[in-house]
């Protein structure tokens, strides 16, 4: 879930004030550890993005950065979504761009859906591929942002651990943390 009202309405206004650094654009994410108080929910929405995964009961952030370490998107999903499927709801809107990306969004169907957006993936193949794929390593080189970004992201102790219920209030305190990286 991404934030909506205010708080989004000034993320996206502060992020499309500045385009410079989007011809690279890169997409990741990272799990956190949900505290035992973000459990227990009952009040509105079931779905709170809280899941289990190897590490635990936690939520994921999934994000897409330009080529200075801003973010542009972000979603909160539970811990047990796959990266492949936040990764089609990343690439919208991005257009004439490397996508670059881990091998967890190695997937031919995102790959089509990246090159029908007029983006070129620059993403690395699974070892257990087939048909190797060939990738721009020197652009790949560049990916390292979106990891800086997520670990910027994750020094605020808010975010590197989830105490928020609510996946609204959660998603708020990642926007106001975000809209910092762009002022």
């Amino acid at each position: 879930m991404a934030i909506t009202g205010i708080l989004g309405r000034n993320f996206e206004t502060v992020s499309k004030k500045n385009t410079g650094g989007r011809r690279t654009q890169s997409i990741d994410a990272t799990y956190v550890r949900a505290h035992q108080s973000a459990a227990g929910y009952r009040w509105g929405q079931k779905n709170q993005a809280l899941g289990r995964s190897k590490g635990g009961f936690t939520s994921k952030i999934h994000l897409k950065t330009d080529a200075y370490g801003r973010p542009l998107a972000f979603f909160v999903t539970g811990g047990e979504v796959h990266d492949v499927l936040m990764g089609e709801s990343l690439i919208l809107g991005s257009q004439d761009a490397f996508l670059l990306a881990d091998r967890g969004y190695d997937c031919d169907k995102l790959r089509e859906k990246i090159r029908a957006q007029k983006m070129i993936p620059v993403i690395p193949g699974r070892s257990n591929r087939l048909k190797k794929i060939r990738y721009n390593k020197a652009i790949y080189k560049k990916r390292n942002v979106v990891e800086r970004a997520i670990a910027k992201l994750k020094s605020y102790r808010r975010i590197a651990t989830r105490y928020d219920q609510s996946v609204l209030m959660f998603s708020a305190a990642i926007t106001l943390v975000v809209i910092l990286f762009w002022l």
